[in-house]
């Protein structure tokens, strides 16, 4: 599904990914382990096309990512929650998950809104609330519903354990886990693996960004 291939990649001159590479397959869930500043987050945004390759090939299947625009990426299937959520804070919780199929015209906007609601009900109550009067774990929840909403084909979760309490680390597992079998395929950035192990079939380490070790489950 997403094939990330002895990737160079620089921030403002400082070299981040030093031929990092990354394999998730079509239906798997792969964890992406490693410390604060091992290059997690940038591996994320750079699949997502925020920062640009310097040297190395990222294809979806069959389609070449690196001349593809941030919002053309959305439209390919990939859904992204980023660590810090990125909610605009002045828009609603439902306008907040519609903001990227709104880029995306070959998916129903009421079909997937329905998806995420029936995956995250408790979500309804609150879809006309502004985001910046939301909690902070209600905050990762919209951030996770945004990722699903055009997430049909690759999940990109960035610290989604981060910082959140026991009960909604569990909410989380329980909601990714319950993709398996849907054919998403899910890339989960953790410094741990204490809220993801059962779910993860590959665990791909990255230390100063360069790979350190794979481990199959």
């Amino acid at each position: 599904m997403i094939d990330l291939a002895a990737a160079e990649v620089a921030i403002q001159d400082v070299q981040v990914l030093r031929g990092f590479s990354l394999r998730v397959e079509p239906g798997t869930m792969v964890g992406l382990i490693g410390r604060n500043g091992a290059g997690k987050t940038t591996v994320m945004r750079t699949i997502m096309g925020h920062l640009p390759l310097l040297a190395g090939s990222l294809r979806l299947g069959d389609v070449d990512l690196a001349g593809t625009e941030p919002h053309q990426r959305a439209a390919l299937g990939i859904g992204y929650m980023p660590e810090d959520r990125g909610l605009v804070p002045e828009l609603t919780v439902e306008e907040n998950i519609c903001l990227p199929l709104w880029v995306s015209p070959q998916l129903k906007l009421v079909e997937r809104l329905k998806f995420v609601y029936d995956v995250l009900p408790e979500l309804l109550e609150m879809r006309q609330r502004k985001a910046l009067l939301l909690s902070g774990g209600q905050q990762k929840l919209v951030a996770l519903a945004r990722a699903l909403s055009v997430g049909t084909r690759l999940l990109l979760l960035d610290e989604p354990f981060e910082g959140v309490a026991p009960a909604l680390s569990q909410r989380l597992s329980e909601v990714v886990g319950g993709l398996r079998g849907s054919g998403v395929s899910v890339l989960i950035s953790q410094s741990d693996l204490n809220h993801s192990r059962s779910l993860l079939d590959d665990e791909v380490v990255i230390e100063r960004g360069a790979n350190l070790a794979v481990v199959t489950s």
